[in-house]
């Protein structure tokens, strides 16, 4: 049998336990951060295709818009049209007439003619020739046919001209004799006139144009000059053919992508189509993603930054997890050391159990503060303040304003804090039972100070208690403040008994480098 290699990926893991974890912590980085950015980006995109619908919804709105102009003014011309075919001059056929009515109608637009003729092609009034001369014949029989065909108004599609030469859109109307169509009167549209109509209506920016039915060009914005007389684009053409409403990507005849929509006119049969540029969409969704991808990418350098010197940091922490053991041990020490001078010192004398108990708990339960804010610290320098207000928050919890303390911020090293809360704790129990907090007047304040470049002054005074006189016998407290505290730390502490109240003056370093035994 082969042997397996599966129990060797702990031991591979054990020897390089740095590079697993931050292995592991990278794909977690990347496990968050990525269905994040993904989730940001389809967002973004379902804000684009919902403002896509909304930009076709608009372009159709508008297109719809302008048909209705559109129809408007050809619909205000087939009125006009009518009025001239049933004139008196026209009725009686008396061109001359005729003619100085057309000039006074034709002369409100420029570049306009008003033509007359018959079913078959030939004319036989045109404004814009001189009476007498020879006519051509007409060219846009399309338009001809479906007036006699019909009898109802004619638009035509875009043609030349067989007396200008030049591209013409007409508007035709029948003219009738004993209830019988006997002519057309056609009205020569100028361009301009549909131009300008695009020019009022057109958006800033967009592409719009006047189709015929055969899908050419006969007014246009941008560029006119250029288009008109062109067919539609090759991917707007088909719809527009068959189409009657539609909205539809295209791209415009100058190469720039749109969002179209179209609309045919019922009246007329020519198509309004307008496009907004899809760049007006894209840009944002592209700066967009490119700001959220961006965003994205920088929070994930982050993380895999902050993984990688995480799983530096984790691993130099277990190097020193040996080191941290063995100052556990220390302090262990130390601790059950100051237990034990505590349980020696309260139990020596004295032949109440229950007092001296008593006495003992409370001492522990000061030394238990003082460690508390010393683990809060993590066991470095603890702040005085600190130190202080946990020694009498048990003296003090009632009446606060009894008890007031002042001074600058100063760290303690945890010794000196062990040793200066021991201290005021005894001086607060000895306030509390003969002192200053016995009574309802008094007060105690506590006052530190910088003492050098790396010691510390601190005065406990009390005030408006009973009369106090040095003990006759030396307690706990007192030993613990004379000879404890500066045989600890190497300091000074001195005890005066004031009528007004006890002082007490200690002296000491703030750190454990500065001297102390």
């Amino acid at each position: 049998m082969f042997p397996s290699k599966t129990p060797e990926l702990p031991q591979l893991a054990a020897r390089n336990p740095r590079q697993s974890l931050r292995l592991r912590l990278t794909l977690l980085v990347v496990g968050t951060c990525l269905p994040l950015i993904l989730f940001t980006a389809g967002l973004v995109y379902l804000n684009y295709t919902r403002d896509r619908e909304d930009a076709f919804d608009q372009v159709l709105t508008t297109v719809k818009a302008m048909r209705l102009v559109l129809d408007a003014k050809m619909q205000g011309m087939v009125t006009a049209l009518d009025v001239l075919a049933s004139s008196n001059a026209i009725q009686k056929n008396d061109m001359n007439a005729f003619r100085k009515v057309v000039d006074s109608f034709v002369s409100k637009f420029e570049g306009s003619a008003i033509a007359m003729g018959d079913g078959e092609g030939n004319q036989l009034f045109n404004s814009g020739v001189p009476a007498g001369q020879p006519l051509p014949r007409r060219t846009n029989l399309e338009s001809i046919e479906r007036v006699f065909k019909t009898g109802q108004p004619a638009f035509s599609n875009l043609f030349i001209g067989s007396v200008t030469g030049r591209r013409l859109i007409t508007v035709s109307v029948p003219v009738r004799r004993d209830g019988k169509i006997v002519s057309d009167l056609s009205f020569v549209v100028p361009l301009s006139l549909f131009q300008d109509i695009l020019t009022e209506q057109s958006p800033q920016g967009w592409t719009v144009s006047f189709f015929d039915r055969t899908g050419t060009n006969f007014a246009r914005v941008p560029n006119p000059e250029q288009t008109i007389g062109q067919k539609a684009s090759p991917t707007l053409l088909p719809s527009l053919l068959t189409l009657d409403e539609a909205k539809l990507p295209t791209t415009s005849l100058e190469g720039v992508p749109l969002i179209t929509a179209l609309t045919r006119s019922a009246l007329t049969g020519w198509t309004v189509a307008a496009g907004t540029p899809v760049a007006t969409l894209t840009d944002p969704l592209w700066r967009g993603l490119t700001i959220s991808i961006g965003i994205g990418l920088v929070l994930l350098s982050i993380g895999l930054a902050f993984a990688i010197g995480m799983a530096a940091r984790i691993a130099r922490s277990e190097s020193l997890l040996a080191l941290m053991v063995n100052e556990l041990n220390h302090r262990v020490k130390n601790t059950l050391a100051m237990v034990q001078s505590i349980a020696s010192q309260t139990f020596r004398s004295g032949s109440d159990p229950v007092d001296q108990t008593r006495k003992f708990d409370e001492r522990l339960r000061a030394l238990g503060n003082v460690y508390n804010v010393l683990s809060e610290e993590r066991w470095g320098n603890a702040d005085v303040r600190a130190v202080v207000r946990d020694a009498l928050g048990p003296f003090a919890s009632d009446e606060r304003h009894r008890v007031v303390l002042s001074g600058p911020e100063i760290r303690l090293a945890p010794r000196t804090a062990l040793m200066v809360s021991l201290v005021l704790h005894e001086l607060a129990t000895n306030a509390t039972k003969y002192g200053a907090l016995s009574q309802s007047s008094g007060t105690v304040s506590i006052v530190w100070e910088k003492a050098g470049e790396d010691r510390i002054k601190l005065v406990w005074r009390e005030h408006g208690g009973p009369s106090i006189v040095p003990p006759e016998r030396k307690g706990f407290g007192t030993r613990l403040i004379e000879q404890g505290f500066p045989a600890q730390l190497g300091g000074q502490a001195t005890l005066e008994y004031l009528p007004d109240g006890l002082i007490c003056t200690l002296e000491c370093p703030r750190t454990p480098d500065a001297g102390g035994a």
